[in-house]
C-alpha cells in the first residue's frame, strides 16, 4: 500500500511538470519546452498502468481491511484524475507548437494566463501535500483557487466572444479552448481533493462540510 501511495506522487510530480512545461511554452512560445511536456506527457502513460495493475493487485487481497480498501478505490479514481490531467496540460502544449514562432495568445491578454498557470500550479502543490498527508480541511480550500480559475475562463470567454474583440476568430477559437483545457485541469484538482476527503473521513465533501457545520 505504501509502495502505491507512492508512486501517486511520483505520478502528480510528473503532471506538475507537464502543466508547468506547458504553461512556459504558451506565455513564451518556446518549442523545446512544448516538446518536453508531449514527450513527457507519453512517458506517463506507463506509470499510469503500473499504478492501475498495483491496484488491481490490492484488491485481489483476500478480506482487505475497509480502509486499505477505501485508500485503494480512492487512488483508483486519482489515477485517472491525474491522468486526465497530464492530457490537459499536452493539449496546452500542442497549443503552443502549434502556432509556433508566434504566440498562441496576444499580449494583451497574458497576464490572464500567467496567473492561470501560476493558480493551477499552485493548486497541484496541494494535491501533492494532501497525497503526503491527507487532510480534509486542507482539501476543501482548494475550491477557493478553482473559483479564481472559473472567474479568470468566464471573463475572457466574454472578452472574445464581445464586440470589441480585436483579434480573429480563430484567435477567439484557441483562447477559449485553452480556458476550458485550465478549468477542467483545476476540475480535476478539485476531484482528487474531494477523493482525499472520502479518504480520511469516510464521506464526500457535502457530508463532511454538513458535519463540521453541526
Amino acid at each position: 500500500m505504501n509502495a502505491f501511495a507512492a508512486d501517486l506522487i511520483v505520478m502528480c510530480d510528473s503532471v506538475h511538470s507537464i502543466m508547468s512545461k506547458s504553461s512556459a511554452a504558451l506565455l513564451t512560445a518556446n518549442i523545446e519546452s512544448a516538446e518536453d511536456a508531449l514527450t513527457q506527457t507519453d512517458s506517463l502513460e506507463d506509470l499510469r498502468a503500473h499504478c492501475e495493475e498495483k491496484a488491481v493487485q490490492l484488491l485481489a487481497l483476500e478480506n482487505p481491511l475497509a480502509k486499505d480498501l477505501r485508500q485503494v478505490v480512492s487512488s483508483i479514481y486519482i489515477v485517472e484524475d491525474l491522468h486526465r490531467m497530464a492530457a490537459l496540460a499536452g493539449h496546452v502544449a500542442k497549443s503552443a507548437r502549434r502556432n509556433h514562432p508566434a504566440m498562441a495568445i496576444s499580449e494583451n491578454i497574458r497576464g490572464y494566463f500567467s496567473e492561470l498557470a501560476r493558480l493551477v500550479d499552485e493548486m497541484n502543490r496541494r494535491v501533492r501535500e494532501l497525497l503526503v498527508n491527507p487532510d480534509a480541511d486542507v482539501a476543501l480550500r482548494l475550491t477557493e483557487d478553482d473559483d479564481a480559475v472559473d472567474d479568470i475562463c468566464a471573463h475572457l470567454v466574454k472578452v472574445v466572444t464581445g464586440e470589441g474583440w480585436g483579434g480573429t476568430p480563430r484567435e477567439a477559437v484557441d483562447i477559449s479552448l485553452l480556458c476550458r483545457f485550465y478549468e477542467r485541469y483545476a476540475d480535476h484538482c478539485v476531484n482528487v481533493s474531494a477523493r482525499i476527503i472520502y479518504l480520511a473521513t469516510g464521506l464526500v465533501p457535502e457530508e463532511y462540510l454538513d458535519q463540521i457545520k453541526n
